[in-house]
């Protein structure tokens, strides 16, 4: 995570469920109003929080801002990045009283923000790392399940295209048997928003145990399934109301995988590209004889 770089907001949201409770209750109060919190004072924090100076100091430490005015600071820098991307207030929570374009405004709000912290935070290094495995990896498989499988589904699809060996399993069984004929020179990715999906996290654990690379992708540095991985890989999605925050989750780490992808190509461009070109040809005769913008396309009418 580039922590000098990215949201203290971010930070905070990925590190709240391995916090103590009573820095969790700080966490809190940062959250709810961050551009508050860096207006006041450490006492008048803790008092909100229902905790001591001593934890609040503690907290800072904690999500790695070293201490209280280094939180205030970042803060008051974070929220003038945030007013400066938009005069509007659409990043509260859906309420009963919102209308449809209000809600559209909020989810797409969300989803355009999960992206942008997504890419801020994502540690360009590890990134690097799992790149250069993935190219070089003899196999590859993706574990997910639930919402997580269609983006696990995703990148088989998308390294098949550049005639990459990939497969993409969601079955706990398939999942651990896969997991357990993989060997040194393969590389398993286990993707889990909340990284205590227990069926990923298995099949990361004996994908590892028989010699396999592992990398997780999951919201949450701190989270199970980054202990059984040797790269983890930072999504920053916040839940909100209506688990719009499962649609926002699903699309920041579709940009961490289109990141992988990317690099995997340009590793074999020339390679790369005619592997795409045969895949689009491939398909084109399933595709309606039409432009995008509805005309017809010409018939052809030479050999």
């Amino acid at each position: 995570m580039r922590d000098a770089d990215s949201s203290p907001l971010v930070r905070i949201r990925s590190l709240l469920p391995g916090l103590a409770r009573a820095e969790q209750r700080v966490a809190k109060v940062v959250l709810e109003n961050p551009a508050s919190v860096a207006r006041r004072s450490i006492t008048e924090v803790a008092l909100s929080a229902s905790t001591s100076e001593t934890t609040v100091t503690r907290f800072c430490k904690a999500v790695g801002v070293g201490g209280y005015p280094q939180l205030r600071i970042a803060l008051a820098a974070d929220t003038a990045r945030t007013e400066a991307r938009t005069t509007r207030n659409l990043g509260g929570e859906i309420g009963p009283e919102d209308d449809l374009a209000a809600v559209i405004g909020k989810v797409s709000f969300a989803d355009a923000r999960a992206v942008e912290e997504t890419a801020e935070q994502l540690d360009v290094a590890t990134m690097q790392q799992v790149i250069d495995l993935v190219a070089g990896a003899g196999r590859v498989d993706v574990y997910g399940v639930g919402a997580s499988a269609f983006v696990a589904a995703d990148l088989q699809q998308k390294l098949h295209r550049i005639g990459r060996v990939c497969f993409a399993w969601s079955d706990t069984h398939i999942m651990l048997t896969s997991a357990a004929v993989l060997s040194p020179g393969d590389v398993a990715i286990g993707v889990s928003h909340t990284g205590a999906t227990t069926d990923t996290v298995e099949a990361l654990r004996v994908a590892r145990e028989h010699g396999a690379v592992t990398v997780a992708v999951t919201n949450f540095p701190r989270s199970p399934i980054t202990e059984v991985a040797d790269h983890v890989l930072t999504t920053a999605a916040r839940e909100t109301t209506f688990r719009s925050g499962a649609t926002a989750s699903r699309i920041a780490q579709l940009t961490v995988i289109d990141c992988l992808f990317i690099g995997v190509a340009q590793r074999h461009m020339d390679a790369s590209v005619s592997a795409l070109d045969a895949t689009r040809d491939a398909v084109g005769s399933h595709r309606l004889g039409v432009r995008p913008d509805g005309r017809r396309r010409p018939r052809e009418t030479g050999k």
